[in-house]
């Protein structure tokens, strides 16, 4: 009996941890994916490393789908919420939907949909902003980027203008298709979401 006691007290010790600890949910497309290198390249990966390196017991669930759109997220957020119970809430989506000229209603639409469904459920949300090629004519990129500007101050949430700053279109940082980030540039789009993301933790 006394060793019952002792291994259920263990185990609601090792519950409450990690309830405290709380847990991080990316929810993204390929670049968060890690499309084309190994995931523990990923800058997700690098993310649960860093955190622990700095000493937050937080987990890292990368949701992310190589090719999603924002209403693939949208759609996909509800059963995620409900199984991971996260603190936080990183949104990476909508560079599928610009590629495919979706109109930026659309996508603001659906990406506010997913910040309201995040908060109702308790969860803070950082917002990771996206920008299009300038070949996709100036009055579509600045729509585009003016979705998650507006967005985020509408909601009050934290917003990167730019996650890929740095990196898109930068000699060296881009994989051979010219679209998804190289295994050297993901210590770069880390860096460009920690200062960002380090006080929501």
């Amino acid at each position: 009996m006394r060793a019952w006691l002792l291994g259920s007290c263990l185990a609601l010790m090792v519950m409450a941890q990690e309830a405290a600890a709380g847990t991080v949910l990316v929810v993204g497309d390929s670049i968060s994916a890690a499309l084309g290198l190994e995931t523990s390249q990923g800058w997700v990966s690098l993310l649960q490393k860093r955190m622990d390196d700095e000493g937050f017991e937080h987990r890292v669930v990368n949701a992310s789908i190589s090719g999603d759109t924002s209403a693939g997220g949208a759609s996909r957020l509800p059963a995620l919420l409900g199984e991971h119970k996260p603190e936080l809430v990183i949104i990476e989506l909508g560079g599928n939907d610009g590629l495919r000229g979706q109109p930026p209603a659309q996508l603001q639409h659906n990406l506010a949909g997913m910040v309201e469904q995040s908060q109702k459920a308790g969860a803070k949300v950082l917002l990771l902003g996206m920008r299009l090629p300038p070949n996709y004519g100036k009055r579509y990129t600045d729509a585009f980027a003016q979705v998650y500007q507006d967005l985020a101050s509408a909601r009050q949430v934290p917003l990167v203008p730019f996650f890929l700053e740095g990196v898109g279109g930068v000699e060296g940082m881009m994989q051979a298709d010219g679209i998804h980030p190289a295994a050297s540039a993901q210590g770069k789009l880390l860096d460009n979401v920690w200062p960002t993301l380090k006080p929501l933790l």
